[in-house]
């Protein structure tokens, strides 16, 4: 399963975010990661379910991936 970062929109509640992780667990999918500094996690999730996720308007959605500074 490919993992993804579901981040929490501005203005969202808290809650939203909690509902989020449920439906990744509900679709099959695995918290693997929850942020620190934002409202957010990582998921490993199926791949054709992940537009489900995508029509929440309350997070962001994006595939994970590695980030390198120069």
């Amino acid at each position: 399963m490919p993992a993804i970062n579901v981040t929490l929109k501005s203005g969202a509640s808290p809650e939203q975010l909690e509902n989020a992780k449920k439906q990744v667990q509900d679709q099959g999918g695995k918290v693997t990661h929850e942020f620190s500094l934002i409202k957010g996690f990582t998921a490993e999730f199926p791949a054709d379910k992940v537009h489900t996720l995508e029509s929440n308007d309350h997070v962001t959605v994006e595939a994970d991936s590695e980030v390198k500074t120069q």
